[in-house]
This record gives structure tokens, C-alpha cells and sequence, in this order.
């Protein structure tokens, strides 16, 4: 075998090695907080980039050998990703990568509905005229990002306009619960929208700024609101089954 194979250490886990991994795997002279941040990640990146499938178990030995690292810290980690509702732990049977039931679903959508249509009519009171040229340079930015970058690349440009949307509602509560629910959202629609769905349609971004900027708080909240339905509807909750391994979901392996 080839010194740049990955290695199996007989009971079905490939050993990578450090090379191989490059700037992904965490160093030996990196700080705990590094590495932590390294494996996070990493697994982030995977599951939103449809590598880790719902549902893929993550053992933690296995976590340990491909990062090289210690059990605790895996355990940190895997605490940080349930909590973000990345993955999901299971007393006595480990991590997976996390499946939301279609009562989750509907429900999240659902506060996301609100929340955006509270934020709206703030919206229009109080965005300057530089805050709407501001947002039609975005919106630019993300239209020439969905001809140029694949689906899971430029859907951050997507959620960053609703971001952006929060922002200028002035009030700093509403947009944290915005940006929590986003984030949520955004993984449901990594780990269930079929490629070839936009993650947000661009046409309908740019009309809700229309008639924010007319001053149509009505249209804007009933645009929003058919947006993020269609959005909701290309999710399709079907667990997916891989003969991938852990390494190669997580593009740790040799090629």
C-alpha cells in the first residue's frame, strides 16, 4: 500500500495522515480554543456542504483519531454543535448529525414568518436613502454570486440579506432571534433542499426592497412572506444513506 493511503487500524476506522489533512486538521502547537475551533469547523462545513447527511452517526473515538486529538475536547465540541442544533446527542448511543421532525420544521419556518414581518414596517420607518443603495449593492453582489459559485456556496449571500434587513430594523433584540432562527433555518435547507433550488430567489429579494423603498409595508411583508413559503416547500425531510466514510464526509481522507 502507498504511503499516502489511508489506513484502517483493523476495527473499520481509516487513521489520515497529518499531511494529508493539510490546514484542516488541528495542530499539535495550536491552543485548545484553536483546535476546538478547527474540528467545529470542519463538521460545520461538512454537514453544510450535503457531505454529512442526517442522521450520519459521529462516534467519538472516531472524532478523536481523524483530528488527532483528545476525547474531552471532541465532547466540547459535539456540546457546542447540539447546542447550535447541528447535531444531536443521544443518551447512551452518541452524536448524529441532526433530523428535524416536519412539526420542527414547520414550526421554525413558521417564527421566521413572524419575526421577518415584524421587522418590515421597522424597516421602512427607518432606513435612510444610503442604507437602501447599500442594500442594492448587495443585492448585486448575490446576483452575480449564484451564476458564479455553486448552491451551497453563495446561499450565505442569501441569509445575509435578511441579516442585513435585521440590522437596519434598529432594534438589536429582534435581530438576535433573527440571526438564531436564520442559522437554523439555513442548516435545515443545506441538509434537505434538493440541488438546483435556490436557497433564496434573488427576483423576490429585490422586490421586497422595491416596495420597502415605496414605502408599500403591506406588499413588502406579503412578498416576504410568499418567499420564505417557497423557500419552506423545496425542503424535502428524506433521510439519505452513504457508503461514504466518516473521513471521506468530512474530507479528511486520502484520495
Amino acid at each position: 500500500m502507498s504511503s499516502t493511503a489511508t489506513k484502517s487500524d483493523g476495527r473499520g476506522r481509516p487513521k489520515v495522515r497529518p499531511s494529508i489533512l493539510g490546514d484542516r486538521k488541528p495542530s499539535a502547537r495550536a491552543s485548545a480554543a484553536e483546535r476546538e475551533q478547527d474540528i467545529y469547523d470542519a463538521i460545520v462545513a461538512s454537514v453544510m456542504g450535503q457531505r454529512l447527511k442526517p442522521g450520519t452517526k459521529l462516534p467519538e473515538l472516531a472524532l478523536c483519531e481523524l483530528f488527532g486529538v483528545g476525547r474531552s475536547l471532541v465532547q466540547k465540541v459535539l456540546q457546542r454543535l447540539a447546542h447550535d442544533h447541528v447535531v444531536q446527542l443521544r443518551p447512551n448511543r452518541g452524536a448524529i448529525v441532526a433530523m428535524p421532525s416536519p412539526e420542527e420544521v414547520g414550526q421554525l419556518f413558521e417564527a421566521r414568518r413572524a419575526l421577518e414581518a415584524s421587522i418590515l414596517p421597522l424597516v421602512a420607518e427607518r432606513a435612510t436613502r444610503a442604507n437602501y443603495a447599500s442594500l442594492r449593492r448587495q443585492l448585486r453582489e448575490e446576483h452575480k454570486a449564484m451564476h458564479r459559485y455553486a448552491q451551497t456556496q453563495w446561499a450565505g449571500l442569501a441569509s445575509a440579506f435578511h441579516l442585513r434587513l435585521g440590522e437596519l430594523s434598529g432594534n438589536p433584540i429582534l435581530y438576535r432571534y433573527l440571526s438564531e432562527i436564520i442559522s437554523r433555518c439555513s442548516l435545515v435547507v443545506a441538509l434537505f433542499q434538493p440541488p438546483g433550488n435556490a436557497t433564496c430567489e434573488h427576483e423576490e429579494h429585490v422586490r421586497v426592497v422595491d416596495y420597502l423603498e415605496q414605502g408599500n409595508v403591506r406588499a413588502a411583508q406579503k412578498e416576504m412572506k410568499r418567499h420564505l413559503i417557497d423557500l419552506e416547500h423545496h425542503i424535502h425531510l428524506v433521510e439519505e444513506s452513504t457508503d461514504q466514510s466518516l473521513a471521506d464526509m468530512l474530507g479528511l481522507a486520502a484520495e
